[in-house]
């Protein structure tokens, strides 16, 4: 059995051999911390509505939902996306349920996985690789191959949900999957349908001649069986048809929502579902962690970020006041030094300044707005223009130690020429560290109305008439 360093520093067992005819084996587990409940289920493939057209609930959904079965953790999966990853860890953190990062793949040959992140630094690495796919790809879309993963993505752990193609083609897609993971495990998938048998006999048959362990998935679309007619008008608009004309191309039954652990327990044996639990407990990694990182290379190497900001900051209070700075905003400037200093926040003040800095050097009008106004420290750097000795600032509005969280500079630039800030940002730090806050595009009370009007069969000219008739203001609960 193959062995490796765990993220606690200490070695543990990792997938190898086969123990029986489900390809599951007795590891041992890294402590997640929390007090076992007993519970002998967690989802580890999970799609929420952040999966367009495909998931039919919201990631809280998800997330109360699994805490109410009794599950042990649940994995937000969604297709190449993190999107709804916040809003499940807020749920997640209420219903005091284990959260797991992760996320699901179609690739060109045919394979179709899930990666999960048991700890921080293969959450990089699930990022890094989202974010290539994305940006090498149409927008909305993404492109994956098997080369795809030989780039450091070796930290993840691999669920593979085998298809239906024949055995040959299944050990050689397994065979490929083996050689780029040290750890992966065959997804079975069973939802009542005619093709359960196939599916299992294939997933058994793969995980003896390649020694790999089976655990039980469900594909989660829904978090109730009740939302499987709004999946059906989904698919049928994603497939630009009916629900009438949809035949094989919608789910046979509404399996894939998220099942008591009984139910499961008379579909799976218990070494597989056990097996979800064992990786679960192998994920560690929590969204809090996360925390913003930003350029080091700004500060010459002989200061420290501290000694910098300061350095910076009375350059800028002596152009600010060519007489002499005032008494009391000294003492203001050094007291919130003081808490920048004390908080770490020296790097975002020093990247924020340098993208103003090139924007006056330029010509470029800007301004800081909102909270940074109470900031003399950010006057000095000529980021707002509320002189700090004319005005009663309230610091503690914009930085406080409570919050431990970087404080929030707005800074407008002119329309016409902000393209040119943007383009600064992608030279000096490059595009693989700089982009764009990312938008979701939600649907809208015509739109829903037109594309759902269409996936029921309904006439066009009474789908256009009912659409016209509301507006943006509306209340989506009334309609």
């Amino acid at each position: 059995m193959a062995t490796s360093d765990s993220p606690d520093g200490t070695n543990k067992d990792q997938p190898g051999g086969a123990a029986g005819p489900t390809g599951s084996q007795s590891r041992s587990a890294v402590s997640t911390g929390r007090k076992p409940r007993g519970h002998t289920y967690a989802e580890l493939h999970t799609l929420s509505n952040y999966s367009f057209l495909r998931g039919a609930s919201h990631p809280e959904e998800l997330v109360a939902q699994a805490a109410q079965l009794g599950y042990q953790a649940i994995a937000l999966t969604d297709e190449c996306s993190f999107a709804g990853l916040v809003k499940a860890h807020m749920a997640a953190k209420e219903h005091d349920i284990h959260l797991i990062v992760g996320a699901e793949f179609h690739l060109e040959e045919g394979l179709h996985l899930v990666l999960l992140a048991p700890d921080r630094n293969a959450y990089g690495q699930l990022s890094g690789l989202i974010t290539k796919l994305r940006r090498r790809s149409p927008k909305g879309t993404y492109r994956m191959t098997l080369n795809d993963l030989n780039w450091a993505i070796d930290g993840c752990l691999a669920l593979w949900i085998p298809g239906l193609a024949d055995i040959g083609t299944l050990m050689d897609q397994g065979r490929a999957l083996k050689s780029r993971f040290p750890e992966l495990w065959i997804a079975l998938e069973l939802f009542l349908e005619a093709t359960d048998l196939d599916k299992t006999a294939n997933a058994l048959t793969v995980s003896m001649r390649l020694d790999l362990p089976i655990v039980a998935t469900g594909e989660v679309h829904l978090h109730t069986p009740a939302r499987q007619p709004l999946q059906d008008v989904m698919t049928a608009i994603r497939e630009k048809t009916t629900i009438a004309e949809l035949g094989s191309r919608a789910f046979a039954n509404a399996e894939r929502h998220l099942r008591p652990v009984e139910t499961l327990a008379a579909i799976y044996p218990p070494e597989m579902l056990a097996e979800s639990v064992r990786i679960a407990e192998r994920c560690v990694f929590s969204m809090d962690e996360l925390r913003y990182e930003y350029p080091e290379e700004l500060v010459p190497p002989h200061l420290t970020p501290a000694e910098y900001l300061r350095q910076l900051t009375l350059a800028g209070a002596a152009e600010r006041w060519a007489g002499g700075i005032p008494e009391e905003t000294l003492a203001l400037v050094e007291q919130e030094l003081s808490l920048i200093e004390m908080l770490r926040f020296e790097y975002y003040f020093l990247t924020v300044q340098d993208i103003v800095q090139f924007a006056r050097s330029q010509g470029i009008l800007c301004q800081g707005r909102g909270s940074a106004a109470n900031s003399a420290v950010c006057y000095c750097l000529h980021i707002t223009e509320v002189d700090p000795s004319r005005m009663n600032l309230l610091f503690e509005r914009f930085v406080s130690k409570e919050r431990d969280e970087p404080p929030d500079i707005d800074v407008d630039f002119e329309h016409e020429r902000r393209e040119e800030v943007i383009q600064y940002l992608y030279k000096r730090y490059g595009r693989d560290r700089a982009a764009l806050a990312a938008t979701l595009i939600t649907y809208r009370p015509k739109s829903a109305v037109r594309d759902v009007g269409k996936a029921l069969g309904m006439d066009l000219d009474l789908v256009d008439l009912l659409a016209k008739s509301l507006s943006w203001w509306d209340k989506p609960a009334e309609l």
